[in-house]
């Protein structure tokens, strides 16, 4: 009797054993993911080495981080805005210290007549998950003290769709985005815990999307009720970060394929961490300067390529490379959304 039931126990046990053998090899491959070496595409740097490349994108920069500067740089855009002018920019967790000034964008919103909008937050712990205390950190932040807020989810999503998605096949973002004629896309590019870094790309596909919708890009289009946690666990990173491109493309292909879409990046308080994080790690970079441009790829290239040139972003390279934040931009020109090369112009050089 007791060799029967030790034999039981274990064929049960070797069972068990073999079960969570196949779960941990599945979960090996299925999570793995290659690094992509950063590589600049600044066109100088493409023709001294060689390197054959299409015609660039432009994008625009100052080093002066400023009220002024960033009205300049927006104004070098020659871009006219018709009809409502929306704002996308991100509010910051509560707690958070990084978000954007809002004294320093504040001339520049006010000049475009333009309202804030935002999504709410889907990911566990975030004060922002709700519209009424999205609402009330905006204002903490002092957001509305200068322009009107749309939390653009607040009623729900419509569904936009993704042309030429290997994920997604449609974006669901925050239904009030039909209502606006322009979007001015104003990013902090920082990094980020899971992007690796977090700039125009970002603040068009996660920051648009609804919480559902979210949650869907976190998940490459596998789940759709928040939060993004357990979802994202399971989802190869690769998998998020084609997913942020091919959201973002379906976003400016809904703005007139690009030509109701602008950008710009400011690139200070440089953390490994995103605004949306609480307790965000030291600032351990110099402040660079503002980067605008009508493609966000290149623009984002342009910071990326920025960072790995700085002397002191050893911290914000490895979090970067570390989650292969590389590869959004990848994508998005592989699907066709911008160009990774870029020809920077120094605006201030464009005065003399």
């Amino acid at each position: 009797m007791k060799n029967k039931k030790l034999k039981k126990f274990l064929t049960v046990l070797l069972t068990i054993v073999i079960v969570i053998a196949g779960l941990i090899f599945w979960y090996t491959r299925h999570m793995h993911y290659d690094i992509e070496p950063h590589v600049s595409y600044n066109v100088e740097v493409c023709d001294a080495e060689g390197r054959a490349h299409p015609d660039p994108a432009i994008v625009y920069y100052t080093n002066e981080i400023s009220p002024e500067a960033l009205m300049k740089i927006y104004e070098t855009l020659d871009v006219h805005p018709e009809g409502k002018v929306a704002v996308k920019l991100s509010t910051g967790e509560a707690g958070n210290p990084n978000y954007l000034d809002p004294n320093l964008i504040k001339d520049l919103v006010q000049s475009v007549d333009g309202t804030i909008i935002e999504c709410n937050t889907a990911y566990s712990g975030s004060k922002r998950a709700d519209t009424a205390m999205h609402r009330q950190v905006a204002e903490e932040h002092g957001f509305t003290a200068i322009a009107d807020l749309d939390i653009m989810d607040e009623n729900g999503y419509i569904k936009i769709p993704v042309e030429g998605g290997e994920h997604l096949k449609e974006n669901w973002v925050g239904q009030n985005l039909a209502n606006y004629d322009y979007v001015l896309v104003l990013s902090h590019f920082k990094g980020h815990p899971m992007g690796g870094f977090g700039g125009a790309l970002k603040n068009i596909s996660i920051g648009i999307g609804s919480r559902e919708g979210k949650v869907r890009i976190h998940t490459g289009g596998v789940f759709s009720k928040p939060p993004i946690d357990l979802g994202s666990l399971i989802t190869n990173q690769d998998v998020f970060t084609e997913s942020m491109a091919e959201a973002a493309k379906s976003v400016s292909d809904y703005e007139d394929h690009g030509n109701t879409i602008v950008y710009i990046s400011v690139m200070n308080h440089l953390s490994v961490d995103c605004d949306c994080v609480s307790t965000p790690a030291e600032v351990d970079m110099h402040d660079i300067g503002i980067f605008a441009s009508t493609d966000p790829v290149a623009l984002d290239q342009a910071c990326v390529d920025q960072v790995f040139e700085a002397k002191d972003g050893a911290s914000l390279q490895g979090r970067i490379l570390e989650k292969n934040g590389i590869h959004i931009l990848t994508h998005a020109e592989k699907i066709g959304l911008g160009n990774r090369v870029y020809k920077l112009v120094d605006i201030d050089t464009l005065a003399e």
